[in-house]
């Protein structure tokens, strides 16, 4: 197996729909030989959450990657008074399960922040 060196890489988007593509695919490039590179949906769920309940006009997103972790941190531009929050949607809902997906693959998730911006930070073991 080829070990993924340790390291930490940021990417800083335009806040619109598409720029969470490409979060993805540059997440799939920075993790190609890594044991967690299929979890790029952390990427995507938290990226679109940003853009969708904020008024984000930049995407951050923060990859980290240690012996034993992935980390992955999204950041937005705020504008809500409300931190994004785990919801149980019904079964018929096409939205609503993001962060539920997310606390699945993380084995940590955490949100640090405020209106004025905030970071929702998932550790995902290797």
């Amino acid at each position: 197996m080829q070990l993924h060196a340790a390291g930490a890489w940021g990417l800083i988007c335009p806040g619109s729909p598409e720029e969470v593509a490409r979060a993805r695919r540059w997440t799939r490039d920075v993790l190609r030989a890594h044991p967690r590179v299929d979890d790029v949906l952390v990427v995507s769920e938290l990226g679109t959450n940003a853009l969708t309940h904020t008024a984000a006009h930049v995407l951050q997103v923060m990859l980290t990657v240690t012996e034993g972790r992935v980390t992955v941190a999204v950041t937005d531009s705020g504008g809500t008074p409300e931190g994004p929050k785990v919801t149980e949607a019904a079964e018929e809902a096409i939205h609503g399960r993001g962060l539920s997906i997310v606390m699945a693959l993380a084995s940590r998730l955490s949100v640090t922040g405020d209106e004025a911006g905030r970071t929702v930070t998932a550790e995902l073991p290797c």
